[in-house]
C-alpha cells in the first residue's frame, strides 16, 4: 500500500495549537512552507510528550558534542504566540511519532504516523510472528515528516509548554482538571469528615 507523505524539509513555521475552549480543545500540530499548510490532530498528552522528548534530545546533543553543536539554550517563553494558520484542515489523527537528530544537516526529524483504525476481524486476528513484526511505517497510510533546526525545536518546546499550561486549572485535591461549570472531586466522594473528633 502506498503511503501519502506530507514532507517539510525547511518549514517556515511548525507549531502546536488548539481550537476551542479549555476542556473542549482540539490539539493540532501544523507546518507551513510557503502557501502549503498541513495540520494533523493529536492528543494533549502527545504534544506534552513531544515537547519533553525534543528538550531531552537537544540537551543530549549538547552534552555529546560538548557544546559544539548549534543548539541554543532553552527558551524562557514562546516568541510565536499567533494562532494556527487558516485554513485548519485535519489531514489525519496522529498515532505514533518518531524523533531523531540528523547530524548531517543539524536538524531534528519528526515523523508522525496516522492512527490506524482496526476492524473487529483485524482486532481478533492472531498476533504476527516475531519475524513478521509490523512497524508503524508499515501500518500507517499517511505520514507527516518535519525537519526543524535546534532553535526552532526550542521555540516549539516553549510554545507547547505554554499551550499545555493554558488549559483548565487542576483541582488541588485530586489533580483532575476543573471544568468552568464546576468539578466533582473523586477524593471528596460526597463525604466530608468532621473537622474535630
Amino acid at each position: 500500500m502506498a503511503i501519502l507523505v506530507h514532507r517539510y524539509d525547511s518549514p517556515d513555521r511548525f507549531v502546536a495549537g488548539t481550537v476551542g475552549q479549555p476542556g473542549e480543545r482540539t490539539f493540532f500540530l501544523q507546518a507551513r512552507e510557503g502557501n502549503r499548510i498541513t495540520s494533523v490532530v493529536c492528543e494533549k498528552q502527545q504534544v506534552s510528550v513531544l515537547a519533553e522528548h525534543l528538550d531531552k534530545i537537544l540537551n543530549e546533543v549538547v552534552r555529546r558534542s560538548e557544546g559544539d553543536a548549534p543548539v541554543p539554550p532553552a527558551a524562557a517563553g514562546p516568541q510565536d504566540t499567533q494562532p494556527l494558520d487558516a485554513p485548519i484542515t485535519e489531514e489525519f489523527r496522529v498515532g505514533t511519532m518518531t524523533i531523531a537528530w540528523d547530524p548531517n544537516i543539524d536538524r531534528i526529524v519528526i515523523e508522525m504516523f496516522s492512527n490506524v483504525e482496526t476492524t473487529e476481524e483485524e482486532a481478533e486476528a492472531p498476533e504476527p510472528e516475531p519475524e513478521q513484526e509490523v512497524s508503524p511505517e508499515d501500518e500507517a497510510d499517511e505520514v507527516f515528516v518535519v525537519r526543524i533546526t535546534a532553535a526552532y525545536a526550542r521555540e516549539f518546546v516553549a510554545r507547547s509548554q505554554a499551550l499545555i499550561a493554558a488549559g483548565r486549572p487542576a483541582c488541588p485535591f485530586c489533580l483532575q482538571p476543573i471544568d468552568p461549570e464546576g468539578h466533582i472531586c473523586p477524593r471528596a466522594n460526597g463525604y466530608r469528615r468532621p473537622l474535630f473528633t
